[in-house]
């Protein structure tokens, strides 16, 4: 069990790892050695999930999710399979606790008369720079 949060657990299941060559520089290591693991987990069908999270989940996950409702996670930032596991592993717990966390909600505000009243003074002083830019009258001499 991976543990998110007090309310919520993930069984080590519902996730898989599969081990991939990692991609770019890294020499004879990164030709030979699948060290770059890609996590999958099905955020539509796990049960451990509140709906609300579920929803955030995927909402903050974005491109990661496929069309199927799962998260894939790619880590391959270091030499080592077993870092790169935890490395993916950690990634996956710190979006979905970021889902965890409900939204505070807006609250409508009002700007106040003298926000007002700075923001027009501003505007003012800008428009008299940009008339004092004009061209000159021909003088009369």
């Amino acid at each position: 069990m991976i543990r998110i949060t007090r309310a919520i657990s993930i069984d080590e299941g519902e996730i898989r790892e599969e081990f991939i060559r990692a991609s770019g520089p890294g020499g004879q290591n990164v030709n030979k050695v699948a060290t770059a693991v890609q996590l999958r987990f099905d955020v539509t069908g796990s049960a451990s999930l509140p709906d609300d999270v579920r929803e955030r989940l995927i909402r903050l996950a974005g491109r990661r999710v496929t069309s199927d409702g799962v998260l894939i996670i790619e880590a391959r930032r270091f030499r080592t399979q077993q870092r790169n596991r935890d490395d993916a592993r950690d990634r996956l717990v710190d979006l979905i606790r970021k889902a965890a966390k409900k939204p505070k909600p807006r609250r409508k505000t009002k700007p106040t008369l003298a926000s007002k009243k700075r923001r027009m003074e501003t505007k003012h002083r800008r428009s008299q720079t940009k008339r004092m830019r004009g061209t000159v009258p021909p003088s009369e001499d």
